[in-house]
């Protein structure tokens, strides 16, 4: 399955296609923390207000990986397609934070 497959989704159908088989939760998970040397620039950032762009983009990275992360181990069982995507994210200690994309990995074909 291709790291940029367009049968994503966050609904639990795809308008155009029926799903043939499901394979079930699928999933990606990535623990990430901030560097000393980012935190500083990220507090700095702070002083100023607004957008603390070292933070969103380690969380843009963050949601990345784990959404490749499961589309790979959807592609493993065979699905072409992944529907009922969800991210959490948990911070496990201080400045160390979990993200978790998942969803159910199906094989759909399209609808005539």
């Amino acid at each position: 399955m291709s790291m940029t497959h367009p049968l994503t989704t966050t609904a639990f159908e795809l308008p155009g296609y029926r799903i043939v088989t499901s394979f079930g939760v699928v999933r990606g998970i990535i623990v990430r923390s901030r560097s000393i040397v980012g935190n500083i620039g990220a507090s700095i950032q702070s002083l100023f207000g607004g957008n603390i762009s070292l933070y969103t983009s380690l969380c843009e990275r963050a949601r990345e990986d784990t959404f490749n992360q499961m589309l790979a181990q959807a592609g493993q069982l065979g699905a072409n397609a992944v529907i009922g995507v969800r991210y959490d994210a948990t911070e496990i200690a201080p400045g160390i934070t979990e993200v978790l994309c998942y969803g159910t990995a199906v094989s759909v074909e399209k609808v005539n």
